[in-house]
């Protein structure tokens, strides 16, 4: 994959990878400290758990098209990754109880919940560009045998 097209993708996850853990951290905040009040430099939290989010993602670097073992492989390392780096900020952070276990495996659920809809919303975005793309194809095939040349 070129890299401009890496890029432009890891600012998509960016942007997607927000609004999952604003979802996520109203949902467990919720659950966990519904009384609790927030001024607006909460607001930034998950801006700031998504960039640091992307830096797992490095991993799916490659200028060539990886296999579907290289895939998965390093589909599981960036998971495993993604669980360090949010539980790190978790276990330092002073405002999160995590010497509760239900807390802990919450948010260990939330990152793996979110990773899957990351990946399956990119799968859907990735999908709906292929068939558009083979449409495009099968067209100018269709334009170019009518013409009497040869199909590509």
């Amino acid at each position: 994959m070129e890299l401009k097209r890496f890029l432009v993708n890891k600012l998509i996850l960016f942007f997607m990878l927000s609004t999952l853990i604003a979802v996520a951290v109203f949902l467990i905040g919720s659950a966990f400290d519904s009384s609790a009040r927030l001024g607006y430099d909460a607001l930034l939290v998950p801006i700031e758990y998504a960039a640091l989010c992307m830096l797992p993602t490095l991993v799916m670097w490659s200028k060539r098209e990886l296999s579907a073992r290289e895939l998965l492989v390093r589909k599981a390392l960036m998971l495993v990754l993604l669980e360090g780096v949010i539980l790190f900020i978790a276990f330092t952070s002073p405002v999160i109880d995590t010497s509760s276990v239900r807390i802990v495996l919450t948010i260990a659920g939330s990152v793996l919940i979110i990773f899957v809809l990351a990946n399956l919303f990119l799968w859907l975005k990735n999908f709906a560009e292929a068939k558009n793309i083979s449409r495009d194809l099968e067209q100018f095939q269709k334009l170019h045998q009518a013409d009497g040349d040869v199909a590509i």
